[in-house]
């Protein structure tokens, strides 16, 4: 059996997203920590590999329910098998490709952020040393809440046995994102992000479990994120 399953979704954010780029040519007086943007476009975008990478934290923290993390060749089978791995030559563990692929995320809304002011914001920080009192200012550009990302992930069927529990994983990924935050200073409140407007598409050979049933498990993520900035 093999077959490609596309998930498409929106990804809006709800507090100022940081995702870093290159400053490595920035002019003097310029934004110490700029976002990540598309070179054909300009604008902000979100690598493909930073929502991979959240995510296979996250679950694997989950999963092992630990909040330490572990060397990716260590994951569980079930996470493996989702996002891959390099494997360990010095222990025997083979390379294993990802059964999830993820493409860049770009934006959706571009035009009607520049009306409502522009696309990014800079935040100006202070860290302040607690034994001499001496401040460290510094500029953090972020991604401007209400931003939608066009997400786009292709899942591989291959094992029909474990289909149903590879879209429960992945819930359970993005439902967990949804409680956590995206890019860098979460702790400060950055990245808080939502999932809305899920669909999915069988693009190559047959599915053997109906499509709603797959897209109604993914539906389940909507709610986190309405949830997580309530009052």
């Amino acid at each position: 059996m093999y077959g490609k399953i596309l998930i498409k979704c929106k990804m809006k954010v709800l507090t100022g997203m940081h995702i870093g780029g290159s400053s490595a040519f920035s002019a003097i007086g310029a934004v110490d920590s700029p976002v990540i943007r598309d070179s054909f476009t300009g604008e902000p975008m979100l690598p493909g590999s930073s929502l991979k990478g959240k995510m296979r934290t996250l679950l694997a923290k989950s999963i092992k329910n630990h909040y330490i993390t572990q060397e990716c060749a260590n994951d569980p089978e079930e996470i493996t098998r989702l996002f891959g791995s390099a494997g360990n030559s010095n222990k025997g563990i083979n390379p294993k490709a990802a059964r999830l692929q993820f493409a860049d995320a770009f934006l959706v809304n571009a035009a009607d952020l520049k009306k409502r002011g522009g696309m990014t914001e800079v935040k100006f920080e202070n860290t302040i040393s607690r034994l001499t009192a001496v401040a460290n200012p510094r500029q953090i550009e972020r991604v401007v809440r209400g931003s939608e990302f066009a997400v786009n992930m292709v899942y591989d069927l291959e094992d029909e046995a474990v289909l149903i529990d590879d879209f429960a994983n992945i819930t359970r990924a993005l439902k967990l994102l949804s409680m956590d935050y995206l890019g860098g200073h979460g702790s400060r409140g950055y990245g808080k992000v939502a999932f809305a407007d899920f669909a999915v598409e069988v693009r190559e050979g047959e599915c053997p479990v109906d499509v709603n049933t797959l897209l109604n498990m993914l539906k389940e993520v909507e709610e986190y994120g309405a949830f997580s900035l309530q009052a």
